[in-house]
């Protein structure tokens, strides 16, 4: 019903027109070896993701979201927009993946096989980041259109500017940045850094989600 909403509503609109000119931009500019251009990728879509996650959980109007916490109960009520925000944010970084063979923007001559499973792996540690913004800044958390996009704006700067080589805290965001510069190397990210960042990314996830279900247990 979320994502029936969400599309038939008109809200898809404008996260699709950001997905189309930020894939215009990365892959305008010439081929590029597979993994830099999906880590890219990754931490492009990540403030895009996080606005779709606060425009799909912002559909449902409050009256029918505290129907459906007395329904079914809040813990289901809060996953199940989760995974709507989760299947949306897939298909989105399917068709990321997708876009740049169309248009000839991966270097298919440059380690490509790894580069691919590399891409999929930067997407899939950006998608559970971007889901836990987007829900700590939609309406049930937050109530003011003002602070939900405070959140966001702060959350997508800090991504960067924590996230540059040489941060004093890093930590506090989620591996985006650190993902997109292993990519980015001359060789392919080793087997331990991979599980780093992995670990990384599910602990900060593990805490956002946290936090959110705490705030939407003491909103309700």
């Amino acid at each position: 019903m979320r994502i029936a909403g969400f599309v038939r509503g008109g809200r898809a609109l404008a996260p699709l027109i950001a997905v189309l000119v930020e894939l215009g931009i990365i892959y305008g500019g010439g081929a590029s070896p597979a993994a830099v251009a999906y880590g890219y990728s990754a931490a492009a879509l990540f403030p895009v993701l996080a606005w779709l996650t606060k425009l799909l959980l912002d559909t449902e109007p409050d009256v029918q979201r505290r129907l459906a916490r007395l329904s079914v109960g809040p813990a289901r009520e809060a996953t199940a927009g989760i995974l709507a925000a989760l299947v949306l944010s897939l298909a989105v970084c399917v068709a990321a993946m997708a876009a740049p063979w169309l248009f000839n923007g991966i270097d298919a001559s440059n380690a490509l096989g790894g580069g691919i499973a590399l891409g999929i792996l930067a997407h899939l540690l950006a998608v559970p980041p971007a889901i836990a913004v987007g829900a700590l800044a939609s309406r049930a958390v937050t109530r003011s259109v003002r602070l939900s996009l405070t959140i966001l704006v702060v959350a997508a700067v800090l991504v960067v500017v924590l996230g540059l080589s040489g941060s004093v805290a890093p930590w506090l965001v989620p591996p985006v940045m650190a993902t997109a510069r292993a990519l980015n190397g001359r060789h392919l990210p080793s087997p331990d850094r991979l599980a780093f960042l992995t670990g990384w990314a599910a602990l900060w996830c593990t805490v956002a989600f946290a936090a959110y279900g705490w705030l939407r247990r003491a909103r309700s």
